[in-house]
């Protein structure tokens, strides 16, 4: 059983490579709940100037449990949004955040959730389902049937959330005005989620997945901070010169 110590350095981890303007993705602002690791509030930015959520801020809240990465969080938005995978009290449903090995489910493997995940993964999947809802397995039922019969009236009840939404930008925060997303570190951009969609299976390699346990997790993160407190040290032998 994994131990909630090393859920907290996994996560510990993730957040802040989050929370680095040179690493983090500029579609969304991460704060901790009352400094607590395993709740984050998130801000969701739609950075595509052509998508009808663009110049919102999405108030969410993703929940993890103490065996991080093995069993997913949960996200729910706060408020809830009018989109066809978005239950009434605000929990999205999206198979990255389902466990996977369900007989019962018809979802592949592959789409569910797995080690192999990361927050930023699912994060990126997030603003994919928004500009691409899966109405064929709606968690609002109102909402699919609506995107799918009067695909206007759906869109100016998004307009009218977008222009709601702008009034939990939190205060002295700057909306990013970047209209390509950041996948890379040192904030590469490539084309934005609409023009080219999340592979999913990108996220996932099943080779992987049967060798993650909690030391070799463990072992990637004492990697990880070895490697940056070298690249800090560097760093400071370049300033001292």
């Amino acid at each position: 059983m994994m131990s909630s110590k090393t859920a907290a350095a996994i996560l510990s981890r993730q957040f802040k490579d989050l929370t680095d303007p040179k690493k983090g993705i500029p579609s969304f602002h991460i704060e901790l709940d009352d400094d607590n690791i395993f709740l984050w509030n998130i801000g969701i930015m739609v950075l595509n100037k052509d998508s009808m959520y663009h110049g919102g801020y999405f108030k969410g809240q993703m929940r993890f449990p103490s065996d991080f990465p093995f069993v997913p969080p949960t996200f729910r938005f706060t408020p809830a949004i009018y989109h066809p995978n978005v239950y009434r009290d605000g929990r999205l449903c999206i198979s990255i955040l389902h466990q996977g090995g369900d007989p019962t489910s018809d979802e592949p493997d592959s789409e569910t959730w797995s080690p192999a995940q990361t927050v930023e993964s699912v994060l990126i999947s997030i603003i994919s389902l928004l500009e691409d809802p899966n109405v064929s397995s709606p968690a609002n039922i109102d909402a699919s049937v609506e995107l799918r019969k009067n695909p206007e009236a759906y869109k100016k009840k998004v307009l009218q959330e977008v222009e709601r939404s702008k009034t939990d930008i939190p205060e002295d925060f700057v909306m990013p005005e970047l209209e390509l997303h950041a996948y890379g570190n040192g904030g590469s951009a490539n084309k934005d989620l609409e023009q080219e969609p999340v592979d999913e299976d990108f996220w996932y390699d099943s080779e992987e997945e049967e060798s993650y346990d909690e030391e070799s997790l463990m072992d990637d993160i004492e990697d990880d901070d070895d490697d940056e407190e070298e690249e800090e040290e560097a760093d400071d032998m370049v300033v001292t010169k």
